[in-house]
């Protein structure tokens, strides 16, 4: 189980922090965050389809064709975690090391927006301010991990209870011989 585990996780976080980065890659060249958004979170789905797929293996490869739905839905939890770790150190390397200023941007988008969408002058100031403190705790690594956890280990909770839900088979209970 541990081994069927750590294969599919690692597979799944190598598969979205490639496609992170890829995403990222691109941001960067043309900032419209809303198109990035969906490309990063169709991201995660496709990666956390190993979710079912481990679950599915562990199921009709080591159980005998049978899995309780506690047991599929932990595997896929672990699995989703093991993903969602490989994306977050990604991220904590790609934001340390090659886009510190990923806030600045982000910042600048945010109000570029606002200001395009006919936001009042208290609005964008309020906004401003919003931003400043986001960018300020986003200086905190422990945020900066907790913020990044949260974009993607709920996608994963969720393709995990899916696929327990799908995947859930009971083991047929044979009757007992009567003498």
């Amino acid at each position: 189980m541990k081994k069927n585990i750590i294969v599919f996780g690692m597979i799944s976080g190598l598969i979205v922090a490639g496609l992170m980065v890829c995403i990222t890659t691109i941001c960067y060249n043309n900032p419209d965050y809303t198109s990035n958004m969906v490309m990063g979170y169709a991201s995660m789905i496709l990666a956390f389809s190993l979710v079912f797929v481990g679950v599915k293996n562990l199921r009709d490869k080591h159980s005998g064709g049978f899995i309780s739905f506690g047991r599929a839905f932990k595997t896929g939890l672990c699995i989703a975690f093991i993903a969602s770790t490989i994306y977050v150190v990604v991220w904590l390397i790609e934001y340390y090391l090659f886009i510190p200023d990923f806030m600045d941007k982000y910042t600048g988008h945010v109000l570029r927006e606002a200001r395009e969408s006919g936001a009042s002058s208290l609005d964008i100031s309020k906004k401003t301010m919003e931003m400043a403190r986001f960018k300020e705790m986003y200086k905190n690594p422990l945020f900066l991990v907790l913020i990044t956890y949260s974009e993607i280990l709920p996608i994963g909770i969720v393709v995990s209870l899916i696929s327990a839900l799908i995947l859930k088979r009971k083991s047929k209970v044979l009757p007992t011989p009567t003498t």
